[in-house]
């Protein structure tokens, strides 16, 4: 099982390329403000969620139960990465 240092260094690279990638939308299309603000947002939601999540376990004794915890959260952060990236592309549109 990777660490959870690497698991927190994954979210937050994912997260900086949503932030950057927003950022760039924002530039290069000024009438699509607020829909690159909202993905920023959601972002940093996210962001904040996945790290409560990583730093508070389910049950510490049962690693069973710690392996299936951190297995969801890393799912939960690919779905969550792939479908601000969907927003941003159809805000790209």
């Amino acid at each position: 099982m990777a660490s959870l240092r690497k698991l927190k260094r994954d979210i937050d690279f994912l997260i900086e390329e949503v932030v950057s990638d927003s950022y760039l939308t924002i530039y290069f299309h000024p009438d699509k403000k607020e829909q690159g603000v909202d993905i920023i947002h959601k972002a940093v939601g996210l962001r904040n969620d996945l790290f409560q999540r990583a730093n508070n376990p389910v049950e510490k004794n049962n690693p069973h139960l710690v392996r299936k915890h951190y297995r969801q959260i890393r799912l939960d952060m690919l779905k969550g990465i792939d479908g601000l990236f969907n927003e941003l592309s159809e805000a790209n549109k």
